[in-house]
């Protein structure tokens, strides 16, 4: 068994291992179906160690949702600052497939598996903030764009609209990642097939150019 972590940066190491280990596990079995103890095993630790960290398996999970939801957000901080909000909407659509493609567990047990409600607002990390909620940002482009006048006249539902945004990449996304290696379907590209949805999707909600 690894030594007791004596320092908080050895601490923090020991967090992470665990948050890695119980996120493995309970995309591969389901969360109610894993222990503390199968989560200690996994990392050569006592189930007595986990309990050091977490008081139990609620507060692992949360604190998986905390770290990933915070990393989402945080991949797309700098696309903020693009200038046209309407290249900002679209920018924001391209930055969450990648981060969904490419951290394919965690995505998964964000938004593709069964699981506790989760509240951002309710973090155990910083205040509630854009910097810890990507659909807060979503929303704050969405209406960037809506106030510019960039929509479609009966478009008046800022929330109508930035949920149906984030249904259609995350349909393109969670098809990739559950069954992109099924051969019964000739999958083209996943670039193209995010850029047409991505254009198909604007065009109809935005007004026609003048």
């Amino acid at each position: 068994m690894p030594p007791k972590p004596k320092t908080e940066a050895e601490r923090q190491q020991l967090r992470t291992l665990i948050i890695d280990a119980a996120r493995d596990l309970f995309v591969s079995r389901g969360v109610e179906a894993v222990t503390m103890r199968e989560i200690a095993k996994r990392i050569g630790y006592s189930a007595t160690s986990i309990y050091l960290h977490y008081a139990d398996k609620e507060a692992v999970l949360r604190a998986i949702c905390d770290t990933d939801f915070l990393a989402l957000a945080t991949s797309l901080k700098d696309i903020m600052q693009i200038a046209d909000p309407v290249e900002r909407m679209k920018a924001l659509g391209q930055g969450y497939a990648e981060f969904a493609l490419s951290h394919p567990n965690h995505y998964r047990l964000m938004f593709m598996a069964a699981r506790l409600p989760y509240d951002p607002a309710e973090s155990c990390l910083q205040q509630h903030s854009a910097e810890q909620d990507a659909y807060f940002q979503l929303k704050t482009v969405v209406t960037d764009v809506y106030e510019a006048g960039r929509f479609k006249p009966e478009l008046q539902d800022v929330d109508l609209i930035a949920q149906t945004i984030w249904a259609g990449v995350h349909g393109v996304c969670s098809l990739q990642i559950t069954m992109a290696c099924d051969k019964w379907v000739n999958w083209t590209d996943i670039s193209a097939r995010l850029q047409l949805m991505q254009i198909v999707l604007i065009r109809g909600l935005l007004r026609e150019p003048t």
